[in-house]
């Protein structure tokens, strides 16, 4: 138990990131458009929240810049993909093309030190929180541990995460505007008979996502990290994207799917430097490279079928 304690508590906190993210792929797709720039509105957000909350010492500020910043995205990929009918590949890969490029030149205008930001001062991040009795349930066997250490301990984001799964669930399937949603990635023209507005829910859809991917990225800089460094993302949106088609763009199996992915990271982390039976040392990189390749077998190999919604990626033409 003490052995694996520490490695799931890791894949905990690397699991949010891509939560939040999926979660954001979950609304936007659900809608019918595809989120490619799933990494660039979260890099942007992470700059955001890094250069703010270093400036003001302020993790909410940092966090709320962090939303702006990549809601402004989002709509961007929404008029492109939305009012002008464009090409919903192209536009999210433009986006994540922008962040990358916009980060690294802010960062280094503003700053001056290579395209991060200066270092979160302990206001600006988000403080770790022990819930009631953590420290007296502690040598309780077996309960005690896991919610002294597996439970408590963590920042709010990471429960606000795990918090926004149910909540995204009674939205998509006990609400009128999710029952909405998932109809016009279904079918917009019979939404649109119905005399709803296929465009404004769609592009609640991607604020909604906007919203998401601003989470993701100040979990990144401001309270997994003090600050933000140049491509610090490190691909996240994408192992998001196939954690989303992973869980057949569902609520509940994102959680579980995001977890999973979060504990193949761990479980890499704690492999580098260690010698292995036959093959011996095994080079950082390729241990870094375990989590993307099991990714790619798990898709290739134990998916099964996955539909996305059957509007997805087709822009609407209203018919007159």
């Amino acid at each position: 138990m003490e052995a694996v304690l520490p490695v799931l508590d890791s894949a905990v906190r690397l699991s949010v990131p891509l939560i939040l993210a999926a979660l954001a792929g979950l609304f936007s797709e659900r809608s019918g458009i595809f989120d490619i720039g799933l990494e660039g509105k979260m890099l942007i957000a992470a700059f955001a929240a890094g250069a703010v909350a270093g400036v003001t010492a302020s993790a909410w500020l940092g966090l709320a810049a962090a939303v702006v910043a990549s809601v402004a995205f989002a709509l961007v990929h929404g008029y492109a993909s939305i009012t002008q009918r464009g090409n919903q590949i192209v536009s999210g890969v433009a986006i994540n093309f922008l962040a990358s490029g916009l980060t690294a030149f802010l960062g280094q205008a503003w700053f001056s030190q290579g395209g991060r930001t200066p270092p979160v001062p302990a206001g600006g991040r988000f403080a770790e929180i022990e819930l009631p009795g953590a420290e007296a349930l502690r040598g309780v066997p077996l309960v005690g541990p896991v919610y002294a250490e597996l439970i408590s301990g963590h920042n709010l984001l990471v429960y606000l995460a795990v918090l926004a799964v149910p909540l995204s669930a009674w939205i998509l399937y006990r609400t009128r505007f999710g029952l909405r949603l998932r109809a016009v990635g279904e079918n917009p023209a019979a939404v649109d008979t119905a005399g709803i507005s296929v465009a404004w829910l769609r592009y609640r859809a991607v604020m909604i996502a906007g919203i998401f991917c601003g989470f993701a990225g100040a979990y990144l800089a401001i309270a997994q990290s003090a600050g933000f460094i140049r491509d610090m993302t490190a691909g996240k949106g994408f192992i998001a994207l196939a954690a989303l088609i992973f869980a057949k763009w569902r609520p509940w199996p994102v959680l579980g799917a995001c977890f999973l992915f979060g504990l193949l990271d761990a479980i890499s982390i704690r492999l580098q430097g260690a010698r292995l039976p036959i093959v011996g040392e095994v080079p950082v990189q390729a241990i870094q490279a375990l989590p993307y390749l099991l990714t790619v077998v798990l898709l290739a190999g134990f998916i099964g079928r996955a539909v996305p919604p059957r509007a997805g990626g087709v822009p609407y033409v209203k018919e007159h």
